[in-house]
This record gives C-alpha cells, structure tokens and sequence, in this order.
C-alpha cells in the first residue's frame, strides 16, 4: 500500500464503534458515545451500531456471508469495509463477551467476507487486511486479575483469533474495571479517557505506523542468517593467528562491517527480485519464502531497492577506508570484489544465479569460502595457505542441505516463475538424496579434518557425525512421506544446526 495511503489513513480514518452490550442503557453504551463524541471533537467521520438494535439470525445456518434476509448484517458488512478502525465495546461476561456479540461476530465475520479458505487447510486468505481495531472491554474483575490470571482469554481471542485472523492489525486494547464497585466520579473519568482516547486515535495509529515501520525493516533484515557469516569471517582471522599473523583489529572490524553489508545487499535485492515467487508462495516458513515484509505490504519494493542502492555506497565506502587504512593487497581485492559480486548475484540480473541454476552452489560457496577466505586474507593477504579452504570444505557441504530443503516448501512457486532451484531442476526426492549425500560428505571431511589433525576435538567431530545421522535419518522418512510440498521448519532448525557444527569446531580447536 503506498505510503500516502497509509498517512491518508492514520490522519484521518474512517471509523466503525460496535457497541456489544445487549442493553442500551448500560455503561458499555455511554463509553461508545462518548468515544463518537471524541472522534466528532476531531472532525473524524464514524459510524456507530449495536447488534442489540437489530433483528438478525444469530445462527450460522449457511457457509458464506449471504447476508439477504439479514439486512442488519448486510449494512454491518458494508460499514465494516468502508471503515479503516473498527472499535468494539462490551462487557466481559464469563471471561468473554456476551451471547448477543459473539452471534453478531458470527454472522459478521462470514467466509467469503472476511476470510477465504485455501487449498491449504493451514492457510487462509485475510479479506480485512488494511484496517486497525480497538477493544474497549468492562468488567468487575481487577484488570490485572483478568490479565495476569486468567490470561485475558476474551481478549486474546477477539484480537487474534478473529480480528487479527481476517487481517485487522493492529488491535489495541482497554480493559475498564472494577465497574461494580466503580463510584459516578470513577465513570466520569473512564468516560473522558475514552473521548480522549477517541481523540488520539490518529496519533496513535501514527505511532504504531512508525514502530511497525521499524519492525518490519528489522525483519527485512532476516537477522537469523548473519551469526554464521560472523562465526565464518572470524574462523578465517583466527586461522591467520595459528599460522603466526598478528592480528589487525581495524582490518578485522572494517571487514567485518562490509561483509554484513553486503549480505543485508543480498538479502535486500533478494526479497525485491523474488517478490513474485513469495507472492504465490503458501507455504513460507522462518527460513523460506523471504521475510514476507514487501508481500505483506509492511515495506514497498521501492524502499528495499533504495535501502540496497545506499548499502551499495555504504560498502564502497569501507572498500576505500579498507584499502586506504589498513592496504591490503590483490589477493584481498580479489576475494572481496569475487565474493560480493557472486552474492549479489543471486538474484541479481543480469547474473541471477539462482534463476540459472546456480543458486545452492552460490550460497553454499559464499557462505563458507567467501567468508572464510575473507577473514583470512584481509589478515595475511594471501590465498595460499591451506587451512582457510581446509575448513572450508566440510561447512561448504554442511550449508548444501540446508539450503536445499528450504527450497522445498518453495517448489510449486518456483517452479511457476521458472526459478531454477535444485528441487525444480531435479525434483523433489532428487533433492533430498543430494541433501542426504551432502550431509554425509560434510562428517566426512570433517573426520578427515581431525585425522590429518586441523581438527583437534574427536569429542565434537563426533557429535557433528551423529547429528549427521539423525538429519540423514529425518530427510529419508521425509522422502518416505512423500509430502514434499509443505512447511518443514522443524527439518530446517535440525539441518541449520548441523551447520554450526563445521563453523563452531574450526573456530574453537583451530589454535
């Protein structure tokens, strides 16, 4: 959604008050007054009902939002669309809301109108998306007993279970209480918060739009994936100082920072350039299918391609302070400008790796000899020595599983955008037997490694080995349950822990 729409929204919304308590005289029914009257202080447009008003089915005896014989709840509906904040006021009965709502809610939130099935039975599409909402709940029980006791199950449920479910984020919430025992000095109070609350509605939507804003950019990020760049960086400087190179601190941070750099360029031009796969992707995890940040609209592809472009600057930046400061050499020069236009390239045009073919060999690679020989060159400058490529053998292979499973749940989409994975060039169960190969070569090489004495923990190479197993183990059944096309994000966390393997042991046994 484009930014101006968004400050369109937050200044100035459109807002819906529900007023849930099945008596008009209640005190439920004076708080949505005086939060219409709040919002008319404020020049904003609202609209205000009460299912107690209306004479509607309260059963759901058909599937869909036919709503022609419940004028009530075709006006509600239509009022529900055209607002962008939909308040709810009621009373926690029972430790929910009364009988009256939860039928209104029912029949409001009908599928094929707030919500749509997939073929997916995990996955539902959310109509409502692009609005907020509000709860304003009384009660006679202590808030802080309703929260921190019973754990607000009204609340919860209204706000995830059925606002946040059909796409109405964010939903804040006021709990008022103890109203029985509440004096007319107390009410008045509640009543002037609530217009004041009504007031700072669009300062409140503006806050939370700057905060999310945040959120998402830290979530664009995927932070999750930069650890093993820094523990792979520092295996290559902690390898320089076993073969007798002081260390340089300035090269070792300067470097650092430019390596983070380009891989927030890679993970930036990544999500932009796959925007279209991860649009059509179901079954995106926390390790596939991207950040969903721009498919989610909480970012716009224009803001990761120009975040990209300064990055861009930002690493050449460091390139000159790097070279200008510390001078390392060819080699250096070498490895930096190789590895960083292969990693961008990922995705990249007119490279795009991954779209040829090449993208398990490209993460695999700068994720293990890239960043390796970074640390180890800008510390020596030079490619010769054979510990930086010995070690980087066995976390080359150990990168190849994890990288190829995640692009399993991703099949159907890649395929459909002609995205050249291992999975769709070779096919699913194909691409598990590599993943299983690969796993195996990777305890290999790092057996060989203890024997030929790099490595010099048995203790740890031997549990890297049973780690090896049990993930061989877990892909064979499974190929066995021959249900390729789904979310494995307890697969993945047992294939990227496998990894840490080959960057903990050289990092801790390699002096």
């Amino acid at each position: 959604m484009p930014e101006s729409i968004r400050r369109a929204e937050y200044l100035s919304p459109k807002v819906l008050i529900v007023q849930g308590h099945p008596r008009s005289d209640s005190f439920c029914a004076a708080l949505a007054a005086a939060y219409c009257d709040g919002l008319g202080d404020s020049g904003i447009a609202c609209e205000l009902i009460a299912p107690a008003d209306m004479n509607f089915d309260r059963e759901v005896t058909n599937k869909g939002h036919d709503t022609r014989h419940d004028p009530g709840i075709e006006r509600s509906q239509a009022l529900l669309l055209w607002c962008d904040h939909a308040v709810f006021v009621y009373p926690n009965w029972w430790g929910t809301m009364p009988a009256l709502l939860k039928a209104f809610i029912d029949r409001l939130f009908g599928e094929g109108f707030a919500f749509e099935e997939t073929e997916d039975p995990m996955v539902y599409k959310q109509l409502l998306k692009g609005r907020s909402a509000e709860l304003i709940v009384t009660m006679d029980t202590p808030p802080w007993v309703y929260r921190w006791i019973y754990g607000q199950p009204g609340n919860r449920a209204m706000a995830r279970a059925t606002l946040g479910f059909c796409g109405l984020r964010p939903v804040f919430v006021t709990n008022l209480g103890m109203i029985k025992t509440a004096n007319a000095v107390q009410r008045a109070r509640w009543l002037s918060e609530t217009r004041g609350r009504a007031s700072d509605l669009p300062a409140r939507l503006h806050r939370h739009h700057r905060h999310e804003r945040v959120r998402s950019w830290i979530k664009l990020l995927r932070l999750q994936f930069y650890p093993m760049t820094v523990v792979g960086y520092s295996i290559g400087a902690v390898g320089a100082a076993r073969d007798d190179f002081a260390i340089s601190w300035p090269a070792y941070f300067i470097g650092l920072t430019w390596l983070l750099v380009i891989e927030a360029i890679t993970v930036f031009t990544n999500e932009y350039f796959d925007l279209q796969t991860d649009r059509r992707n179901g079954n995106a995890g926390m390790f596939n299918g991207g950040s969903r940040v721009l498919v989610d609209g909480g970012l716009e592809p224009g803001d990761a391609t120009r975040a990209a472009r300064m990055l861009a600057l930002v690493a050449l930046a460091l390139t000159a302070v790097l070279f200008v400061t510390v001078r390392p050499g060819i080699p250096a020069l070498a490895v930096l400008m190789a590895g960083a236009v292969i990693a961008i390239g990922y995705t990249v045009p007119p490279l795009k790796l991954v779209y040829r073919g090449a993208g398990e060999l490209t993460v695999a690679t700068t994720h293990s000899f890239f960043i390796i020989l970074c640390g180890y060159v800008l510390q020596t400058d030079t490619l010769s020595a054979g510990f930086p490529w010995l070690v980087s053998v066995p976390l080359f292979f150990a990168t190849v599983p994890a990288i190829t499973l995640s692009a399993l749940p991703d099949y159907d989409a890649d395929r459909s955008v002609d995205k050249k994975t291992l999975p769709v060039l070779l096919g699913p169960k194909a691409a598990c037997i590599v993943a299983i190969v690969s796993t195996i070569a990777a305890a290999l090489c790092g057996l060989g490694l203890l024997k030929i004495g790099v490595y010099h923990s048995p203790l740890l190479v031997s549990l890297a080995a049973v780690h090896a197993i049990a993930l061989a183990w877990a892909v064979r059944r499974f190929i066995d349950s021959k249900r390729y096309v789904r979310k494995i994000d307890g697969l993945m966390i047992l294939a990227l822990t496998f990894v840490v393997w080959f960057g903990v042991i050289p990092l801790l046994q390699s002096n």
